[in-house]
């Protein structure tokens, strides 16, 4: 077959192919398809991922959001402590004579602890103390609550006459000096804590605390 032969059937072939044009391929409908069917395929898959990516950042958010409820629950209700705990100060049967006078509650900070295994018990008492006016600052549990006491209202010596107004608020009641250089009062709750007394039956008359006394003695009574 001569040289000229073999061009003119290549000729011929190509005006047979569709898919070519003077010897260059010619895109088809088919080809189109192909690359906008792997483009779409791209566009679902990055959807997909992003809603994936979406979902789990909700499904944190909502986690982050029960936990700070939860937290929140439990400092009002006094089961989660939001500071440093520690020990109850050792009771003292050197009681402070006074007399002391009555403060504005206003003007006292409490710090109000569980000492007993009842839920719910800090927070139930700091929030009457907070209706009569007292400055609750911290809720929180604490180990070594009075054994058939209302409660421990500790104080250094600066906060005497604080914690002799606190003392007036809890009945039965026992007071324990510590060495804070500080007006602050503790409140120590026991199991027998049942709630303050009513404003109409608060003693303001000046006078001594009720001290908690050493082991076997009988503890001091306020004159």
């Amino acid at each position: 077959m001569s040289e000229e032969e073999s061009s003119r059937r290549q000729r011929a072939e190509a005006k047979r192919d569709p898919t070519e044009w003077h010897g260059h391929r010619i895109v088809t409908e088919t080809d189109l398809g192909a690359v906008f069917e792997e483009d779409d395929a791209a566009r679902r898959h990055r959807a997909s991922m992003r809603r994936v990516r979406h979902g789990v950042v909700l499904v944190l958010l909502i986690g982050l959001l029960a936990a700070a409820a939860y937290v929140a629950l439990g400092i009002a209700r006094g089961d989660i402590s939001v500071g440093a705990s520690g020990p109850t100060p050792t009771p003292t049967s050197t009681c402070p004579a006074g007399p002391f006078d009555y403060q504005d509650p206003s003007a006292i900070t409490v710090n109000v602890y569980n000492g007993t295994t009842i839920d719910g018990l800090a927070g139930t008492a700091a929030a009457q103390l907070r209706e009569r006016a007292f400055a609750v600052s911290e809720i929180g549990n604490r180990e070594g609550g009075p054994t058939g006491a209302t409660a421990f209202i500790i104080s250094g010596q600066a906060g005497r006459a604080n914690a002799f107004t606190v003392q007036r608020t809890i009945p039965d009641s026992l007071y324990v000096a510590d060495e804070r250089e500080d007006r602050t009062v503790d409140v120590v709750l026991g199991s027998t804590y049942a709630g303050i007394i009513p404003p109409e039956g608060v003693d303001i008359t000046p006078a001594g605390l009720a001290c908690a006394p050493e082991e076997g003695a009988t503890p001091a009574a306020a004159p």
